[in-house]
């Protein structure tokens, strides 16, 4: 009889772990599935913020690039404004003479330095007037 009350609790033993398995599953899975809509729900928002915010380091890039080009261009302007660096800057690009002065061009000229001054200073530009007139030249070649 002892025998029988031994296998009886044993096997009852046995159902409850069998109904606490059974229960702890079932709660386990409903933890998944809560666990996985918000996993999901968060998924889009996440991606969002994560793109917004590389997109705002962008145009941080871009604005500081911007006033890098501000700030150039304001050296230009001051600079422009100075007279002296305008009378300059017409001399050596334009050719330009201050009124009452002599300005000479010299065509086909020898610098004086031989060969070897040739090799190091590189070929000079041509003054605009000569590259409108050869631009000029070609045109009517053409007809």
């Amino acid at each position: 009889m002892a025998e029988a009350k031994r296998r009886s609790l044993d096997s009852d033993a046995a159902d409850a772990k069998e109904l606490r398995r059974a229960h702890l599953t079932g709660r386990a899975a409903i933890l998944a599935v809560v666990a996985c809509a918000i996993a999901l729900s968060l998924a889009y928002p996440v991606r969002e913020y994560i793109a917004q915010r590389r997109e705002i380091a962008q145009l941080r890039v871009q604005q500081r690039q911007a006033q890098q080009q501000v700030e150039q261009l304001e050296a230009q302007k001051k600079r422009l404004g100075d007279e002296s660096y305008v009378r300059r800057e017409a001399r050596t690009r334009l050719h330009m003479c201050d009124p009452g002065a002599k300005c000479y061009v010299v065509v086909g000229g020898d610098d004086g330095g031989g060969k070897s001054a040739a090799r190091k200073t590189p070929a000079p530009t041509p003054p605009w007037y000569v590259t409108l007139w050869r631009s000029v030249d070609a045109a009517d070649q053409h007809r």
